[in-house]
């Protein structure tokens, strides 16, 4: 019988960290065989190649090479280009991952030629329909045919919305897998920094534009970080989008006492992340990795889709406010902070998981 033909989307960085298990473990299978798309919507060629090198990600199979763009201009590039590539090569369902323009766009295209559309890290919500991620999240649920959550508290989310829980399983966080995989290449934080910080550090990653766009907002968050750093040495991995505002409203002299660099690979950030004492985030993965690594975590929103990291993880969610985030931040210094526990299924093979599924699915579609 011959492999079933399964086309995984990426579009952005953080859907590599999910795609890189599922093909490793679909290249294991002698049931599916796993195809690669890239949309090109983070189309920095530099870091796409060391995060692809640093996951033994295959290369992808067509690059739409779509880049940047408004919400409106990515989703219709991204659409009309990948149709083409459906029509030269159906494959038996399209996979998507996380909550990217790409996502939703993708899945729209596959549903509307009657392919049937996979979602993994499905459910997931904020409930603030201002994010653009959560109206990709919630409309990619809604057409999908087959999908997969990483908590269960998912599962009620979906049913709310009038999905039916036969189409959901519980797998885990794909995430997590690369994660496990991965952490003995990490690459030790002396080597990123050139230095040992005797007294451990903080990582700080800041990119959304509730955050970054507005600049009392960034300048204020800028301010608090550096009190913090004469605390606890900060290293800051500087986000294109955070750079340029910061340049644009004359906000870099504000940096000067954190250590801040380019963006990493993969493996550099997640050796910084294993031996921070503390993270500073407005990442949704972030949240996770620190939870998994049991790495206090202060979330820079009012909200997040990943409520688990809260009641289970090392997640406090302190938002933009510099009072909220210094309290926070003392609290951590006292404590030690929040520890949590690893939730549940988040042990490495949610990869293998969605793979059988979806190979028995697929057969009983035939």
């Amino acid at each position: 019988m011959s492999r079933k033909s399964v086309l995984c989307v990426v579009g952005a960085r953080p859907n590599y960290m999910k795609i890189a298990p599922i093909l490793a473990a679909m290249a294991r299978s002698a049931a599916l065989q796993g195809r690669l798309l890239h949309t090109g919507q983070h189309y920095d060629e530099s870091m796409n190649d060391a995060f692809f090198a640093d996951l033994d990600i295959p290369r992808p199979e067509a690059n739409l090479e779509v880049g940047s763009g408004s919400h409106a201009q990515q989703t219709a590039q991204v659409m009309s280009r990948f149709e083409p590539v459906l029509d030269a090569n159906p494959p038996d369902c399209v996979l998507v991952v996380g909550d990217v323009n790409s996502t939703l766009a993708c899945a729209l295209v596959a549903t509307k030629k009657g392919i049937p559309v996979v979602h993994v890290e499905a459910g997931l919500r904020s409930f603030d329909r201002a994010m653009p991620e959560e109206i990709n999240r919630v409309l990619t649920d809604q057409i999908s045919d087959l999908l997969f959550t990483t908590e269960q508290d998912a599962l009620s989310n979906l049913t709310r919305e009038g999905i039916d829980a036969a189409r959901v399983h519980f797998v885990g966080n794909v995430m997590i897998d690369s994660l496990l995989w991965n952490l003995k290449k990490a690459v030790p934080a002396s080597e990123t920094l050139g230095e040992s910080l005797a007294n451990g550090f903080g990582v700080v990653t800041l990119h959304r534009p509730s955050n970054v766009d507005d600049p009392e907002i960034l300048g204020r968050l800028l301010e608090c970080l550096a009190v913090i750093s004469r605390k606890l040495p900060l290293v800051f991995p500087l986000h294109p989008r955070t750079r340029a505002q910061a340049e644009r409203h004359g906000l870099l002299p504000q940096l000067s006492s954190l250590k801040f660099m380019p963006p990493l690979g993969y493996l550099g950030l997640l050796g910084l992340l294993k031996e921070a004492r503390l993270v500073l985030t407005d990442s949704g993965g972030l949240q996770e990795e620190s939870t998994a690594l049991g790495v206090p975590c202060l979330t820079l929103r009012d909200n997040t889709e990943r409520p688990i990291t809260i009641s289970q993880g090392t997640n406090i969610l302190v938002g933009n406010d510099p009072a909220r985030i210094l309290a926070a931040f003392d609290d951590v210094m006292a404590t030690g902070g929040k520890r949590g526990c690893v939730p549940e299924y988040w042990d490495g093979r949610a990869a293998e998981r969605i793979v059988a599924i979806l190979a028995d699915w697929l057969d009983n579609r035939a």
